[in-house]
């Protein structure tokens, strides 16, 4: 095996197993520490193993993490890859600079770069200033997220609260000069956050690290990566069962797909958060009542924030009890719905869990960072999922995701 990676969630995972695949890696996505045979990942150039740590405490997050490097080392990964959120997406409490730290130790290693830019998705890196969509990290609907609220943006000091490590910063300039690899030998041992605004730089630091066993970023840095070999590759299978749209995350981009579906004519139907909390078995019940009596090509959303308002700050009680009643939706639904498209990482998670799911076959991709997978449910149901970070996908997703299906 080439390459294995960590992401610190579900939607990260596939993100990153998406983007190698357009490179021309054979990828999977291993969930947790769910037992594996080796013999189902023999022959792939990448596996990436799905962790729900993003907003774990430190030694939790540390704990998995060596476990999944452990694990891929185990498989044969020549190379490591920690992928995080390309918002960063981590409080001066966060797990990513510890989650660094432990990765270097295990390889026995003394650098690596810092890389969340992903310019296909609007994030980029200039000056070590990390920018969405044009707007510093700062300024931009980050700010306002209910579990990791980014009010900084210079990934220097998002990184010095949570590392003793030498933070170093290469800027743009250098990336372009053609001498990124001396710069990067030269800099002090520790982390390296690295400039780039569009694909061309992070081929460039692709290149440029391709002597380093460890890389860190968003999934924007695989775009540069290539595979030592064609790998195998698996017919995507075809399903034909009902379909539906679960979406957990409260992000601007989700709820401009949740109205565009509204447009398109959807069936649509809000999750009652309040009866979510008092009693879950019996929100989960109506809403596959509701799915069941509607047309089975129909394309059901169900959905828990359709405006900024309906976020509630109850130190996310609220946002737990959707989750249990979205992924165990899906679960009661599975023996009949064999296409879902899941919006949120927390989500997914929770969905991926609740069906049991081991491996995920990477398939289509959508859009930069997202991709349908196939997958084996518990029981032996198969089903395709597309686990969609909140942030990304074009607006009209939940109505033309299933048109690059086989």
């Amino acid at each position: 095996m080439q390459l294995g990676a960590v992401a610190d969630d579900f939607t990260g995972a596939t993100d990153l197993a998406t983007t190698l695949t357009t490179r021309g890696f054979s990828a999977a996505v291993v969930i947790e520490d769910r037992p594996v045979d080796p013999a189902r990942l023999a022959g792939l150039d990448a596996v990436v193993v799905a962790l729900k740590s993003r907003t774990a405490p430190v030694a939790q997050a540390v704990a998995e993490s060596e476990a999944a490097i452990d694990r891929l080392l185990g498989w044969g990964a020549e190379r490591l890859y920690v992928k995080y959120c390309s918002t960063f997406d981590s409080t001066d409490e966060g797990n990513i600079g510890p989650v660094l730290d432990a990765a270097l130790a295990r390889l026995g290693a003394d650098r690596t770069v810092v890389v969340p830019a992903f310019p296909a998705n609007g994030r980029t890196v200039e000056d070590g200033l990390l920018s969405v969509n044009g707007e510093l990290l700062e300024h931009s609907p980050m700010r306002h997220h209910p579990l990791t609220p980014m009010t900084r943006s210079r990934l220097a000091d998002l990184l010095a609260p949570q590392t003793r490590a030498t933070i170093t910063e290469i800027p743009l300039a250098v990336v372009r000069s053609g001498a990124l690899r001396e710069a990067i030998a030269a800099a002090p041992a520790g982390y390296l956050v690295v400039d780039a605004v569009a694909d061309d730089d992070l081929r460039s630091i692709a290149a440029a690290t391709d002597d380093l066993r460890l890389l860190s970023g968003g999934a924007g840095l695989a775009i540069g990566l290539t595979p030592a070999s064609s790998g195998r590759a698996d017919a995507f299978p075809r399903f034909a069962g009902r379909r539906l749209v679960v979406c957990g995350s409260a992000s601007a981009a989700t709820r401009g797909q949740i109205a565009d579906a509204r447009e398109q004519g959807h069936p649509l139907r809000k999750v009652d958060v309040a009866n979510a909390l008092a009693d879950p078995a019996a929100e989960v019940a109506a809403l596959a009542a509701w799915v069941r009596t509607l047309d089975p090509d129909a394309v059901p959303v169900v959905y828990s924030v359709g405006e900024p308002a309906d976020v509630t700050a109850d130190g996310g009680a609220s946002a737990e009890a959707v989750e249990r009643v979205l992924s165990s939706l899906v679960a009661e639904l599975a023996r009949d719905v064999d296409r879902v498209i899941v919006a949120g990482g927390e989500t997914s998670g929770a969905v991926v869990k609740a069906l049991g799911i081991d491996v995920l076959r990477i398939g289509p991709q959508l859009a930069p960072g997202v991709c349908w997978s196939a997958a084996v449910a518990e029981g032996g149901r198969e089903l395709a999922i597309v686990l969609k970070s909140g942030n990304f996908g074009a607006v009209d997703l939940f109505s033309n995701a299933w048109e690059l299906l086989p």
